[in-house]
């Protein structure tokens, strides 16, 4: 009995730790890129513009990655219908960490011309096909190996890996924004990408040891049922659930980068507050936000979660207007309080 209670104890941290490294390596790649939209790529990718116009125009890089991720989504999605969970969940997080990797070693503007912004936008372009899938990909891994009455609790451990993500992205370019400016801008912006290999190692060695939900062992593998494009039939039976959850997941997933990169990009450049003081108020949020996701995870699992969801739908609206408030009184309790409270809901 003990031997069986120490396998599946083992088994089912093998789970969360395939699901949830996917994700904070995803994040972990989001946000350094953010980050590095905001501080340094605007000089090394696009040195024609005035300071203001490079911001701008690494951010439009930035936002590739999000113009492509629901064309992967849909893409993994149907494979992942088709051929399994588990060799998706590996193809999406090479793609990522490969993307993530590269840019570390791409040549700047003052070396290639414009070839360094468009390899750029290429390796964006890589990312966010992995992405699309890479997150949805691991809630549903969670969920569908999860006890019945804990599904929410489970699920909760993708998110948690995108806090470790981001966690570990403040932490790595907080350390590099501590060179020298010549350092930074020549080769220190180059560390945090180069070092996601080492997530993608243990990723990769994590994912090629786990099995395939029981879930999609019985629907597809025993039943022999596979849907010829699964998403069309969602939006063919379900229509109105189909729109609410896609709009409800771009809201979530809009405010979850505008208050960490905007609102970082903001208190940094527009505000002028030391580049130091922001990070480490930014990873404070980013730890509380560990501890608040596993908390309402578990709560969704006693009352739902549409109450969960439609609380910090309101909370991040609601928001708005307080966040700029306190940070603009450049105080570093009022804006690691700010950051908490965007983080936390």
């Amino acid at each position: 009995m003990t031997k069986m209670a120490d396998g599946a104890s083992k088994s089912r941290l093998r789970v969360i730790l395939a699901a949830s490294i996917g994700s904070a390596l995803e994040w972990y790649d989001f946000f350094l890129y953010g980050t590095a939209a905001a501080l340094v790529f605007g000089e090394l990718f696009f040195p024609k513009s005035d300071p203001v116009v490079g911001t701008l125009l690494s951010f439009l890089t930035f936002g590739v990655g999000f113009v492509v991720r629901p064309f992967g989504g849909l893409l993994f999605g149907i494979l992942g219908d088709r051929y399994g969970r588990k060799p998706v969940l590996v193809a999406t997080l090479l793609m990522i960490g490969i993307g993530t990797t590269a840019i570390g070693v791409l040549p700047t503007y003052s070396q290639i011309g414009i070839w360094a912004p468009v390899l750029l936008v290429a390796m964006r372009v890589i990312q966010g096909l992995g992405a699309g899938a890479e997150y949805g990909g691991a809630v549903i891994y969670l969920v569908e190996n999860a006890p019945p009455k804990h599904r929410g609790f489970w699920g909760g451990f993708a998110p948690l890996g995108v806090s470790v993500g981001n966690l570990l992205a403040a932490g790595a370019f907080a350390l590099v924004t501590t060179l020298p400016r010549e350092a930074l801008m020549s080769w220190g912006w180059r560390l945090p990408f180069l070092a996601s290999f080492l997530l993608i190692v243990v990723g990769i060695f994590v994912r090629m040891r786990i099995t395939e939900t029981p879930v999609y062992t019985e629907a597809v593998v025993a039943r022999g049922k596979v849907e010829s494009n699964p998403a069309m039939e969602a939006l063919r039976q379900h229509p109105r659930n189909f729109f609410v959850v896609l709009g409800a997941r771009m809201a979530e997933n809009g405010l979850g980068y505008f208050f960490p990169v905007f609102g970082l990009s903001y208190v940094i450049t527009t505000l002028g507050v030391p580049k130091a003081e922001a990070l480490s108020a930014l990873m404070l949020a980013f730890t509380v936000e560990l501890f608040a996701i596993l908390g309402f995870a578990a709560l969704s699992d006693r009352i739902g979660r549409r109450p969960v969801y439609m609380f910090g739908a309101l909370a991040g609206v609601a928001l708005a207007f307080p966040f700029f408030w306190m940070v603009g009184t450049k105080e570093w309790v009022m804006i690691a309080l700010a950051f908490i409270l965007a983080r936390a809901w």
